[in-house]
């Protein structure tokens, strides 16, 4: 494998744990999706939790799974890999220590790995997204704080005044989650694998939920705008429509996302006000956030051609819409009203996975195509593949999402219903059968998104194990300096 080092004022980029992250994401990324289809499956045909006859296969053992493996293996990977290589790039510098960019990597995959373990067998802290136990938490705090070192290191010894505001956006993601990550998972410890929260009843509640949002909001948000606002000017090989606006954008976005939380708790024993401020503070949140998406979409003004001959464009510019559309339907779904429907049902699982799916897995997918035949000095095997990825991905999401939709306002409306009488009109397991068909088509969505991530594999696989060495152009245009 040829190694092939960018030199800017005489300082060799590290490409190496980049190259790790990247192909590493690709492979947590077929994994955990194959958890989800499973899991859709047994959803689907309940008769599948007990094929094996033992706990570890059933939906509330591989579910925690397949979030953990999604979100942090494929997400994280992704986001850490784009990170190193989006601030080394833009900062015209090394990552500041080698020793600790690759303890970042091993220590990151051995998290996981403890995750793949621990979740089937049931160890876990039953809190959405924080579920890993005690010691896997004060590892994640080690390789967190040593990313945080890497990368703001690397920020100080940069060669340029600017810091490019993808760079704020890896920033802000990375500082949030360190704080978010503490104090949601501060335990008293019983056992080696066994912990108990700190904090007790409502407020254990509305900790968990101001980790739980944010966890969307910077972890699934900011850093991935961070890949947007690299990753689309490059490909496009356009500056930013606006920088002023992607200014804007940063500051409006973290400040009004930390508040947002409590729209998770309508009608729950969390106090009226703080309900209503965490709605409030969601539908101030549409701004900055169709700000955002307006600004990355017309990023390709004077050259919307390029959508017709560039797949790997058209996953970015795709999952930047699927992001207008989630951050239209998250503040809709916290008004106490529409919530009243939505809680609980399936259209929640919908929101999330048109979130999941259509932004983050589309723009990691589409940044890792232009990215990985750079760190590996080859071009890409197949620009059809990628082309019948993006069509198999896109239908996946739509199948996925309009399923969920449908079976969840029906959800809503099933349980609400009243006889004249005040009894109810369905019981549960009448609104139960009602969804099976709903819960297939949602299968049939994760399948074809599956496929799609096996397609990108095998591209990738045949891309780097390639004999032919070409050295591809990283440097057409400057990401953003459009004003």
């Amino acid at each position: 494998m040829v190694e092939t080092a960018n030199v800017i004022a005489g300082q060799t980029y590290n490409y190496k744990v980049i190259r790790q992250f990247s192909i590493m994401a690709i492979i947590w990324g077929v994994i955990g999706m194959a958890v989800g289809v499973y899991i859709a499956a047994e959803l689907t045909w309940p008769w599948l939790n007990n094929i094996f006859d033992v706990p570890y296969f059933t939906f509330g053992r591989l579910r925690p799974l397949h979030t953990n493996t999604v979100i942090f293996a494929f997400g994280g990977s992704a986001l850490i890999g784009t990170s190193y290589y989006v601030v080394q790039r833009t900062c015209h510098v090394r990552l500041i220590s080698d020793k600790l960019a690759s303890f970042t990597f091993w220590g990151w995959q051995t998290v996981i790995v403890l995750a793949a373990i621990t979740l089937p067998l049931g160890l876990t802290t039953t809190k959405e997204y924080a579920e890993l136990e005690w010691p896997i938490d004060i590892l994640i705090t080690f390789v967190w704080v040593a990313y945080a070192i890497v990368f703001f290191g690397t920020i100080v010894k940069r060669k340029v005044s600017h810091i490019y505001v993808a760079n704020w956006f890896y920033g802000a993601f990375i500082i949030t989650i360190a704080m978010l990550h503490i104090f949601n998972n501060m335990a008293v410890p019983v056992s080696w694998w066994k912990s108990y929260s700190a904090y007790a009843g409502v407020q254990d509640a509305m900790v968990q939920w101001w980790y739980g949002h944010n966890a969307v909001g910077f972890f699934l948000t900011a850093g991935f705008l961070g890949m947007m606002y690299y990753f689309v000017p490059k490909q496009a090989q356009r500056p930013v429509y606006s920088y002023r606006l992607s200014i804007v954008h940063f500051w409006a976005l973290i400040f009004t996302y930390i508040w947002a939380g409590p729209h998770h708790l309508h009608y729950t024993a969390l106090p009226d006000w703080t309900q209503s401020l965490g709605m409030v503070m969601s539908l101030i949140l549409l701004a900055p956030s169709w700000g955002g998406m307006i600004n990355g979409i017309m990023t390709l003004s004077g050259a919307w051609e390029k959508l017709r001959s560039d797949p790997i464009l058209r996953f970015m510019i795709v999952s930047v819409s699927f992001y207008g559309m989630s951050t239209f339907e998250g503040p809709m779904m916290a008004i106490k009203t529409v919530n009243a429907l939505s809680h609980y049902t399936d259209w929640t699982i919908g929101h999330v996975h048109s979130g999941a799916l259509g932004w983050v897995a589309m723009i990691s997918m589409g940044s890792l195509y232009y990215l990985i035949p750079r760190l590996f000095g080859r071009t890409l095997y197949s620009l059809k593949l990628v082309e019948i990825h993006f069509w198999t991905a896109t239908i996946g999401v739509v199948l996925y999402i309009t399923a969920m939709w449908v079976s969840g306002i029906m959800q809503g409306l099933m349980w609400r219903a009243v006889n004249a009488d005040g009894t109810l009109t369905y019981s549960f397991v009448e609104s139960v059968q009602a969804m099976h068909p709903y819960y297939l088509t949602r299968w049939l969505g994760g399948v074809f998104f599956l496929a799609g991530m096996l397609i990108m594999a095998y591209n990738i696989f045949k891309t780097v194990t390639s004999s032919e060495v070409t050295k591809v152009n990283d440097a057409v245009v400057a990401p953003a300096l459009a004003h």
